[in-house]
């Protein structure tokens, strides 16, 4: 099957995607506090490198999700932030992080539980 026939068939699957990538998640929850140049947002999310941030900034652009801000000064300066869609769109996913860090102990314990049980 083809790309946009799968992006034609479930659009909120696609969305789903892109809001819920590890880079995504990331990008978006470093945007909630203040607007970033890429370089500054690329240390904040550590361990990405430049094209994976650039794709994922053009996508969740591209998804309504970051304005991206390109000054035409010297040198360049392109600043990223959340649109009101992002925004809101980056509370739910901090959300789920926050859920995530509260319940992680749980989550081990099961793990423990389960992998107890198999040979």
């Amino acid at each position: 099957m083809a790309m946009a026939e799968s992006e034609a068939m479930c659009p909120e699957r696609l969305v789903m995607e892109h809001v819920t990538s590890r880079w995504g998640t990331l990008a978006l929850i470093a945007l909630l506090d203040r607007p970033h140049r890429f370089s500054e947002l690329r240390r904040e999310i550590g361990r990405v490198s430049e094209k994976m941030l650039a794709q994922t900034l053009r996508t969740l652009e591209r998804d309504g999700l970051v304005h991206r801000d390109a000054r035409p000064v010297i040198p360049p300066r392109v600043d990223y932030s959340l649109t009101d869609l992002g925004r809101e769109a980056a509370e739910q996913v901090r959300d789920l992080a926050r859920w995530t860090e509260r319940r992680l102990a749980a989550v081990e314990r099961a793990r423990e539980a389960y992998d107890a049980t198999r040979p």
